[in-house]
């Protein structure tokens, strides 16, 4: 079964060069122009993937991205810009986009993205299968998570994550005293060399404590390391 790939664009040009290789690479083909038909297609026709830009009209990507995650579909999203903006790249990512590329690029460069964000998406779900049978939670004080449902409690209340967030987490609880530098982070939740953005680890890791730390400026779990990195340990005394 073809996977289907959902692309949201307001160029005719890209959109028809991304159509003709996708679809000659083996995919099936969801196209939107703008914003709102872009969600609209996303919430009805359940597409694998979507490739958004990030400038569009009616609804930016940003928006539709906000959107869709607050509506808890967890779609995998590759965004796209024509703009070399940190901040864009950074708010992109905070919101759930899994990956960005800046404009002008490659077909077969996208192509790679997809089918490295698909495979990527693929042995997660595995191993969050695979896990699930020997171990439902991941309790560490008072947090617990449960890594098949995307859920993670504090104190018995529900904490609502980004889907990035939440594989940050999932990832240092699994790694549980051991230290990890931000490159590590980047590789393992991000799965792609962001050339030196470890200022995007060090955003999720601080709207992290926001959520699961009572006092931000002495973190009781998630432990900056001077000069390495993070690590998430038992609260001491609990």
């Amino acid at each position: 079964m073809k996977n289907k790939v959902l692309v949201v664009d307001d160029e005719q040009s890209i959109v028809t060069l991304l159509q003709y290789n996708l679809e000659k690479a083996g995919f099936d083909c969801l196209i939107a122009m703008d914003g709102e038909e872009g969600r609209r297609i996303a919430e009805t026709e359940a597409p694998d993937i979507i490739v958004l830009d990030l400038m569009l009209p009616k609804l930016d990507g940003i928006e539709v991205c906000k959107q869709l995650r607050q509506q808890k579909i967890m779609t995998p999203i590759l965004m796209l810009t024509a703009k070399d903006d940190e901040f864009d790249k950074i708010l992109g990512l905070e919101l759930g986009a899994d990956d960005y590329m800046i404009k002008p690029f490659s077909p077969r460069e996208v192509i790679a993205r997809v089918k490295a964000i698909l495979r990527r998406t693929q042995v997660t779900a595995e191993n969050i299968d695979e896990s699930s049978k020997d171990e439902e939670q991941i309790e560490i004080g008072k947090l617990k998570i449960f890594p098949e449902k995307y859920e993670a409690y504090y104190m018995n209340d529900l904490l609502e994550f980004t889907l990035k967030e939440f594989e940050l987490l999932v990832y240092l609880a699994q790694n549980k005293n051991r230290v990890l530098t931000r490159d590590q982070l980047l590789s393992a939740v991000w799965n792609y060399d962001f050339a030196g953005d470890t200022r995007i680890v060090d955003v999720h890791i601080s709207h992290l404590r926001e959520k699961i730390e009572e006092d931000t400026k002495k973190p009781a779990y998630i432990k900056t390391i001077r000069g390495l990195g993070y690590k998430l340990e038992e609260p001491k005394g609990e």
